[in-house]
């Protein structure tokens, strides 16, 4: 089966499911797409004992698919552009500090505390797990996913303040919490611990730092590009170009394609930026096909999302550990953003019941599964993968659905 019809078989289920989910369930289509595509894999279980065709092709699809890989070296990279270049600029440079310490220290935070307690929740249950292995996985369940969020924070209601600083952390805390990952991942690997500060300030140095200089160079190239010329078509081709030459030269010289992304979306986003360089049916053009863009990619990521539980090993143990992490890192969540958020509160007029939202509109996706599957067998591949496989799908279907509740229940306090 070639790459051509597995794309096809994809994108004709993620449209096949988003056709049922607005004519019937009309949820959020992140919500929709994940929930219909779970029960679609389950009937096909069901059916595999009468038949297991279906069954059997759908794992092969899965398997012919590196989830890892087709999500952070390519999909991401078009879907935090397009993210950032809908994101309001002045009230991110506003809101610029808090959003910066959330993304790192927030994310650091939230690593050491999911890691320390899960270890001791896993000696509970009967597993034992080195405490490194525990810090993997703080580390990949720690950051928020810009993708879930700009999904469903569009129809939850919350006050733009707010919804900068959610979208904004989610934004560049993907690439931090990356960085974090592959850090301890090193660590583990070597067995030894033997990585020093030098080595992690290198890492970290080149990854973001490189990234977010990338970006802003090719968002200043496109901006130039874009103002030398009037013509939509071609105009919308040069935006595109920035994304797939940036996160190709991202990838050659191992600096953070999305942080790259993101920082290139943002300026060319910028209304300043916007003013000077595009016509208003350029900005037309441009807006709506990076809003395509967004809604095929998202669509399909959580198709692949619903699909995956076919590849996850699931275990009564391992189950139980996923249900009893999901307050875990929520409570976590919820400590790393208290002092942030108590320092800022006051300067920046924070809007009431801040860190709550935050922590319950703080949803996991994609990102993190993909990062569970880099997991080694040593490093208790199925063990994690099911806990974030469990946490993910209560971020989406549960929190998700009830982020819009919870904000009108805050502002009717």
């Amino acid at each position: 089966m070639d790459y051509f019809l597995i794309t096809t078989i994809l994108v004709s289920l993620a449209a096949g499911f988003g056709y049922i989910n607005v004519r019937f369930l009309k949820l959020p289509n992140t919500i929709g797409l994940m929930l219909i595509t779970i029960v679609f894999t389950l009937a096909v279980f069901g059916l595999s004992y009468i038949d297991d065709t279906l069954l059997n092709a759908e794992k092969y699809i899965i398997t012919q698919i590196d989830f890892k890989s087709v999500l952070l070296d390519v999909m991401l990279s078009f879907l935090l552009f397009a993210g950032a270049l809908h994101t309001n600029f002045e009230q991110l440079k506003v809101q610029r500090w808090p959003v910066l310490i959330f993304a790192t220290l927030g994310v650091l935070a939230s690593t050491f505390l999911v890691g320390i307690v899960m270890y001791y929740v896993l000696l509970l249950t009967g597993l034992e797990v080195n405490f490194i292995y525990c810090l993997l996985f703080g580390a990949l369940i720690s950051p928020t996913d810009p993708i879930a969020v700009l999904g469903i924070l569009k129809k939850a209601g919350v006050p733009k303040k707010l919804e900068v600083k959610i979208v904004g952390e989610s934004l560049f805390n993907d690439g931090v919490g990356v960085v974090i990952f592959l850090t301890i991942f090193q660590i583990a690997s070597s067995g030894s611990g033997n990585v020093s500060v030098a080595d992690v300030a290198k890492l970290f140095g080149l990854e973001v730092l490189g990234g977010i200089a990338l970006g802003g160079f090719l968002g200043w190239i496109t901006y130039r590009l874009l103002k030398s010329i009037d013509d939509y078509d071609i105009e919308v081709i040069i935006t595109l170009a920035t994304v797939m030459a940036g996160t190709a030269i991202a990838h050659k010289l191992h600096v953070s394609a999305p942080l790259a992304m993101v920082t290139a979306g943002l300026i060319v986003g910028n209304d300043t930026v916007r003013g000077s360089a595009m016509s208003e049916v350029t900005e037309t053009y441009v807006d709506k096909f990076w809003e395509l863009i967004d809604i095929l990619l998202n669509t399909v990521l959580f198709v692949l999302i619903g699909m995956e539980m076919l590849v996850i090993a699931f275990e009564a143990t391992y189950i139980i550990a996923g249900l009893i992490a999901i307050p875990i890192v929520l409570a976590c969540r919820y400590v790393s953003l208290l002092f942030p958020i108590k320092f800022f509160e006051k300067r920046l007029d924070f809007v009431p019941k801040t860190n709550l939202i935050m922590t319950w509109g703080g949803l996991r996706g994609g990102i993190s599964i993909a990062l569970a599957l880099g997991l080694t067998a040593e490093m208790h591949r199925d063990l994690f993968l099911v806990i974030t496989y469990v946490v993910v799908v209560f971020s989406i279907l549960v929190q998700g659905l009830t982020v819009g509740t919870l904000v009108k229940k805050v502002k009717g306090d």
